[in-house]
């Protein structure tokens, strides 16, 4: 399973065997995307940014479990809104190039919103 069709209809057929369609609104399914961010995030909370770019064997498969729960969580709630996730991404990207175009932001952090332009 390497691609995000596969991975959708893999988790359809999860919640269906299981009769949880009844329990994945659009609004379940955000609310458990932003639970599992959250965890994703107390695992980087105490880390130094030197920390956070070298995870330890023992902190990269909880890490990695959390992020496969916020991708899952994500791909279902994409699905149960009929958005193409993969089409969305590529818009946004596009918005990001003109907002932020590369050779006026390069190395800055600041917000197209801060940049007093």
């Amino acid at each position: 399973m390497r691609d995000l069709e596969a991975l959708k209809q893999q988790l359809r057929t999860f919640a269906a065997d299981r009769d949880w369609e009844q329990f994945h609104s659009p609004k379940n399914l955000a609310m458990a995307l932003i639970v599992e961010a959250a965890e994703l995030v107390e695992h980087f909370q105490w880390l130094t940014e030197s920390q956070s770019r070298s995870l330890t064997a023992a902190q990269r498969e909880p890490v990695a479990q959390e992020l496969a729960d916020v991708l899952i969580y994500l791909v279902r709630l994409a699905d149960r809104l009929d958005i193409d996730l993969l089409a969305a991404a590529e818009r946004k990207i596009e918005i990001n190039a003109r907002k932020y175009p590369a050779d006026r932001v390069r190395g800055s952090a600041t917000k197209a919103t801060e940049s007093g332009d």
